[in-house]
Protein backbone atom coordinates (compact mmCIF):
# COMPACT_ATOMS: atom_id res chain seq x y z
CA UNK A 1 0.00 0.00 0.00
CA UNK A 2 3.09 2.48 1.06
CA UNK A 3 4.74 1.61 -2.62
CA UNK A 4 1.17 2.14 -4.59
CA UNK A 5 0.26 5.92 -2.83
CA UNK A 6 4.38 6.95 -3.12
CA UNK A 7 3.44 6.04 -6.86
CA UNK A 8 0.03 7.16 -7.71
CA UNK A 9 1.93 10.69 -5.39
CA UNK A 10 4.92 11.11 -7.64
CA UNK A 11 2.23 10.31 -11.00
CA UNK A 12 0.44 13.18 -9.34
CA UNK A 13 3.54 15.37 -9.39
CA UNK A 14 4.79 14.67 -12.27
CA UNK A 15 0.90 15.69 -13.76
CA UNK A 16 1.43 18.51 -12.33
CA UNK A 17 4.43 19.44 -13.59
CA UNK A 18 3.78 19.38 -17.58
CA UNK A 19 2.43 23.07 -18.17
CA UNK A 20 -0.12 21.84 -21.38
CA UNK A 21 -1.93 19.42 -18.44
CA UNK A 22 -1.83 22.33 -16.06
CA UNK A 23 -3.80 25.09 -18.79
CA UNK A 24 -6.03 22.45 -19.99
CA UNK A 25 -7.16 20.92 -16.70
CA UNK A 26 -7.07 23.80 -14.85
CA UNK A 27 -7.10 27.27 -16.27
CA UNK A 28 -8.87 26.53 -19.60
CA UNK A 29 -11.89 25.34 -18.11
CA UNK A 30 -12.06 28.53 -16.15
CA UNK A 31 -11.59 30.82 -19.10
CA UNK A 32 -14.41 29.52 -20.91
CA UNK A 33 -16.53 29.71 -17.29
CA UNK A 34 -15.65 33.78 -17.70
CA UNK A 35 -16.86 33.79 -21.23
CA UNK A 36 -19.98 32.42 -20.14
CA UNK A 37 -20.44 34.59 -17.57
CA UNK A 38 -20.48 32.51 -14.53
CA UNK A 39 -23.45 30.41 -16.16
CA UNK A 40 -23.89 27.19 -13.77
CA UNK A 41 -25.86 25.04 -16.41
CA UNK A 42 -22.36 24.79 -17.86
CA UNK A 43 -20.22 24.12 -15.18
CA UNK A 44 -20.92 20.14 -15.34
CA UNK A 45 -19.86 19.88 -19.04
CA UNK A 46 -16.89 22.02 -18.22
CA UNK A 47 -16.01 19.51 -15.21
CA UNK A 48 -16.89 16.06 -17.88
CA UNK A 49 -14.45 18.28 -20.12
CA UNK A 50 -11.50 18.66 -17.21
CA UNK A 51 -11.89 14.44 -16.85
CA UNK A 52 -11.85 14.00 -20.74
CA UNK A 53 -8.68 16.08 -21.22
CA UNK A 54 -6.98 14.05 -19.03
CA UNK A 55 -8.15 10.76 -19.40
CA UNK A 56 -8.24 10.79 -23.25
CA UNK A 57 -6.16 13.71 -24.28
CA UNK A 58 -3.17 12.99 -21.80
CA UNK A 59 -3.00 9.28 -20.28
CA UNK A 60 -2.71 7.50 -23.56
CA UNK A 61 0.82 9.05 -24.08
CA UNK A 62 1.68 8.76 -20.41
CA UNK A 63 0.80 5.38 -20.69
CA UNK A 64 2.75 4.39 -24.46
CA UNK A 65 5.74 6.01 -23.01
CA UNK A 66 6.25 3.82 -20.20
CA UNK A 67 6.03 1.19 -22.49
CA UNK A 68 8.27 2.12 -25.03
CA UNK A 69 10.69 3.44 -22.79
CA UNK A 70 10.76 -0.32 -21.13
CA UNK A 71 9.50 1.11 -17.79
CA UNK A 72 6.66 -1.48 -17.67
CA UNK A 73 9.10 -4.53 -18.82
CA UNK A 74 11.74 -3.45 -16.25
CA UNK A 75 8.90 -2.98 -13.48
CA UNK A 76 7.95 -6.62 -13.74
CA UNK A 77 10.61 -7.71 -12.41
CA UNK A 78 10.68 -5.88 -9.21
CA UNK A 79 8.40 -6.45 -6.46
CA UNK A 80 6.23 -3.38 -7.93
CA UNK A 81 4.27 -4.74 -10.15
CA UNK A 82 3.94 -2.21 -13.84
CA UNK A 83 0.07 -3.00 -12.96
CA UNK A 84 0.42 -0.85 -9.64
CA UNK A 85 1.66 1.71 -12.08
CA UNK A 86 -1.08 1.79 -14.31
CA UNK A 87 -3.13 1.88 -11.14
CA UNK A 88 -1.40 5.04 -9.48
CA UNK A 89 -1.58 6.91 -13.09
CA UNK A 90 -5.57 6.05 -12.94
CA UNK A 91 -5.55 7.64 -9.31
CA UNK A 92 -3.27 10.96 -10.02
CA UNK A 93 -5.23 11.45 -13.11
CA UNK A 94 -8.80 11.46 -10.73
CA UNK A 95 -7.15 13.05 -8.47
CA UNK A 96 -5.98 15.91 -11.26
CA UNK A 97 -9.41 15.53 -12.52
CA UNK A 98 -10.77 16.55 -8.93
CA UNK A 99 -8.86 19.50 -8.00
CA UNK A 100 -9.73 21.29 -11.52
CA UNK A 101 -13.16 20.42 -11.08
CA UNK A 102 -13.40 21.75 -7.16
CA UNK A 103 -11.55 24.53 -8.73
CA UNK A 104 -14.43 25.48 -11.52
CA UNK A 105 -17.07 24.79 -8.85
CA UNK A 106 -15.57 27.23 -6.17
CA UNK A 107 -14.74 29.82 -8.82
CA UNK A 108 -17.83 29.31 -10.02
CA UNK A 109 -20.17 29.70 -6.96
CA UNK A 110 -17.69 32.43 -5.49
CA UNK A 111 -16.94 34.60 -8.13
CA UNK A 112 -20.12 34.29 -10.28
CA UNK A 113 -22.80 33.95 -8.01
CA UNK A 114 -23.46 30.18 -9.88
CA UNK A 115 -26.11 28.18 -8.01
CA UNK A 116 -24.44 25.79 -5.73
CA UNK A 117 -25.05 21.76 -6.94
CA UNK A 118 -28.30 20.19 -6.22
CA UNK A 119 -26.80 16.89 -5.03
CA UNK A 120 -23.31 16.81 -3.74
CA UNK A 121 -23.34 12.65 -3.04
CA UNK A 122 -24.77 11.99 -6.03
CA UNK A 123 -22.69 14.42 -7.96
CA UNK A 124 -19.30 12.73 -6.40
CA UNK A 125 -20.58 9.42 -7.52
CA UNK A 126 -21.06 11.02 -10.82
CA UNK A 127 -17.42 12.94 -11.32
CA UNK A 128 -15.81 9.26 -10.31
CA UNK A 129 -17.72 7.23 -12.49
CA UNK A 130 -17.12 9.91 -15.40
CA UNK A 131 -13.54 9.87 -14.56
CA UNK A 132 -12.76 5.94 -14.42
CA UNK A 133 -14.61 6.19 -17.88
CA UNK A 134 -12.54 8.27 -19.71
CA UNK A 135 -9.33 6.76 -17.88
CA UNK A 136 -10.43 2.97 -19.35
CA UNK A 137 -10.74 4.52 -22.83
CA UNK A 138 -7.69 6.47 -22.68
CA UNK A 139 -6.07 2.71 -20.99
CA UNK A 140 -7.87 1.29 -24.87
CA UNK A 141 -5.97 3.58 -26.90
CA UNK A 142 -2.66 3.18 -25.19
CA UNK A 143 -2.96 -0.82 -25.39
CA UNK A 144 -4.31 -0.07 -29.33
CA UNK A 145 -1.28 2.47 -30.15
CA UNK A 146 1.80 1.13 -28.93
CA UNK A 147 4.10 4.40 -29.81
CA UNK A 148 3.94 7.73 -27.29
CA UNK A 149 3.40 9.90 -30.28
CA UNK A 150 0.82 8.18 -31.59
CA UNK A 151 -1.02 7.06 -28.66
CA UNK A 152 -0.69 11.04 -27.63
CA UNK A 153 -2.40 12.14 -31.28
CA UNK A 154 -5.34 9.43 -31.06
CA UNK A 155 -6.53 10.35 -27.80
CA UNK A 156 -6.51 14.50 -28.92
CA UNK A 157 -8.49 13.12 -31.96
CA UNK A 158 -11.01 10.98 -30.10
CA UNK A 159 -11.31 13.68 -27.18
CA UNK A 160 -11.60 17.19 -29.30
CA UNK A 161 -14.44 15.87 -31.31
CA UNK A 162 -16.13 13.98 -28.06
CA UNK A 163 -16.42 17.13 -26.13
CA UNK A 164 -18.34 19.09 -28.56
CA UNK A 165 -20.77 16.87 -29.59
CA UNK A 166 -21.62 15.10 -26.09
CA UNK A 167 -22.24 18.49 -24.56
CA UNK A 168 -18.91 19.11 -22.73
CA UNK A 169 -17.93 22.24 -24.40
CA UNK A 170 -21.63 23.33 -25.69
CA UNK A 171 -24.68 22.61 -24.56
CA UNK A 172 -26.01 19.94 -27.27
CA UNK A 173 -29.21 21.52 -27.71
CA UNK A 174 -26.68 24.30 -29.68
CA UNK A 175 -25.68 22.02 -32.34
CA UNK A 176 -27.31 20.34 -35.52
CA UNK A 177 -30.06 17.76 -34.95
CA UNK A 178 -27.03 15.49 -37.08
CA UNK A 179 -24.44 16.28 -35.03
CA UNK A 180 -26.80 15.55 -31.90
CA UNK A 181 -27.78 12.09 -33.12
CA UNK A 182 -23.62 11.71 -33.24
CA UNK A 183 -23.59 12.60 -29.59
CA UNK A 184 -26.01 10.13 -28.62
CA UNK A 185 -23.53 7.51 -28.75
CA UNK A 186 -20.56 8.53 -27.40
CA UNK A 187 -19.26 7.68 -24.40
CA UNK A 188 -18.92 11.07 -22.99
CA UNK A 189 -22.67 11.59 -23.06
CA UNK A 190 -24.15 9.55 -20.21
CA UNK A 191 -20.92 11.45 -18.09
CA UNK A 192 -22.37 15.40 -19.02
CA UNK A 193 -25.61 14.17 -18.55
CA UNK A 194 -25.20 12.45 -15.18
CA UNK A 195 -23.18 15.47 -14.21
CA UNK A 196 -25.77 17.74 -14.90
CA UNK A 197 -28.48 15.51 -13.13
CA UNK A 198 -26.46 16.05 -10.05
CA UNK A 199 -25.83 19.29 -10.45
CA UNK A 200 -29.53 20.10 -10.85
CA UNK A 201 -30.58 17.72 -7.45
CA UNK A 202 -32.30 15.23 -10.39
CA UNK A 203 -31.20 11.39 -9.27
CA UNK A 204 -31.20 9.36 -12.79
CA UNK A 205 -29.80 6.03 -12.45
CA UNK A 206 -29.38 5.36 -16.84
CA UNK A 207 -26.22 6.97 -17.23
CA UNK A 208 -24.65 5.82 -14.30
CA UNK A 209 -25.48 2.67 -15.36
CA UNK A 210 -24.40 3.54 -18.94
CA UNK A 211 -21.67 4.63 -17.36
CA UNK A 212 -20.65 1.62 -15.42
CA UNK A 213 -21.07 -0.70 -18.63
CA UNK A 214 -18.49 1.86 -20.34
CA UNK A 215 -16.12 0.95 -17.67
CA UNK A 216 -16.62 -2.61 -17.10
CA UNK A 217 -16.59 -3.07 -21.37
CA UNK A 218 -13.31 -0.87 -21.79
CA UNK A 219 -11.25 -2.25 -19.42
CA UNK A 220 -11.97 -5.70 -20.45
CA UNK A 221 -10.89 -4.71 -23.86
CA UNK A 222 -7.66 -2.87 -22.80
CA UNK A 223 -6.74 -5.64 -20.23
CA UNK A 224 -6.95 -8.30 -23.74
CA UNK A 225 -5.02 -6.21 -25.81
CA UNK A 226 -2.29 -4.77 -23.62
CA UNK A 227 1.01 -5.55 -24.17
CA UNK A 228 3.91 -4.60 -21.36
CA UNK A 229 6.50 -4.27 -24.54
Amino acid sequence: MKAFTALAATELRLLFRDPASLFFMMAFPLMLLVLKRGDSGAVPGYVAMVVAIGGMGALPGIVASYRERKVLKRLAVTPISPVLLLGAQLVAQVAAGLAGSVLLVVAAIALFGAKAPGNVLLLAVAFLLCSVMVCSLGFVIAAVVRNTRGASLIGMLVMFPMIFLAGAAVPRTALPESLRRIGDFLPLTPGVEALGDAWSGTAAAFPLLILTGIIVAATAVAAALFRWE
